[in-house]
């Protein structure tokens, strides 16, 4: 697919940005609002899609670009083109706590299958899709819809996630369970389901939900051990408006006994 070859490396831990070296005219593409910081001389602009060579036309773009609202992102995406003379960098930042994670595609048949909202960056020529789940469970149970995005080409993209990322490489016939928000990527060739919970009490008082993604290989899954939906919960019922301490803060709860409502 003619991918531009782009060099990276990855800073941080928690909360980690990856900088990406372009050489003369080499191009990354990103989601909008991903940009943290890039040298002098990157020439930085608006498209629509994901620029990828496959589609050509003013239709194709248009049909790409709608198909990226179907995931819930933009309709558009940002390209930044080294036109200096020498090696220039660009960096592209986590919006949420996790890592980030670097796949060569040509590694894993040229397509991954991935969260809707897990795309940071590519090189350019990678394509940026939406895989539809066939199967009307995983669907409407597999915690992602009926939509995922679906990388295609042979560069380098990176994804991220929340927490820590585990990746396991799934044998022929190798089955795994996992709750269904943890899922953050999967290779093509693996097979994506979801089981009910047995039993009437694990279903109801368990606190994992009714439903498991099942993944049987061949084939490599990536898995998240915080998804950004567990973590907001928890910040939302922390809350005090929520439910939440207003205490926990040390001080906070002495101003609130000073400053009361006279008692």
């Amino acid at each position: 697919m003619n991918n531009h070859e782009i060099d990276f490396q990855l800073f941080g831990d928690d909360m980690q940005f990856v900088q990406v070296e372009l050489d003369p005219q080499e191009t990354v593409i990103a989601e909008a609002g991903s940009l943290m910081m890039m040298d002098d001389g990157i020439r930085m602009e608006t498209i629509f899609g994901d620029g990828s060579s496959n589609r050509g036309g003013l239709m194709g773009k248009l049909l790409g670009a709608g198909k990226r609202m179907l995931t819930g992102e933009s309709l558009f995406m940002t390209t930044f083109t080294n036109e200096g003379s020498g090696k220039k960098h660009v960096s592209f930042a986590s919006p949420y706590p996790g890592k980030i994670v670097p796949m060569d595609l040509s590694e894993h048949q040229g397509k991954i299958i991935c969260q809707k909202d897990a795309f940071l960056a590519a090189a350019k020529g990678v394509s940026v899709g939406i895989e539809l789940q066939r199967k009307l469970g995983t669907g409407f149970f597999g915690g992602e819809g009926f939509i995922m995005q679906k990388l295609e080409g042979d560069g380098m993209a990176f994804v991220h996630a929340g927490g820590t990322i585990y990746e396991k490489t799934l044998a022929p016939g190798e089955l795994i369970r996992l709750d269904t928000g943890c899922l953050v990527a999967m290779t093509g060739d693996v097979d994506y389901n979801i089981e009910a919970v047995s039993g009437v009490k694990t279903a109801l008082f368990g606190g994992e939900g009714l439903f498991l993604a099942t993944l049987r290989g061949p084939g490599t899954v990536w898995v998240q051990s915080l998804p950004f939906s567990r973590l907001a919960s928890r910040v939302f019922a922390a809350m005090p408006q929520n439910g939440g301490s207003k205490g926990e803060g040390g001080l906070s709860g002495l101003f609130d006994f000073i400053g009361g409502d006279g008692d």
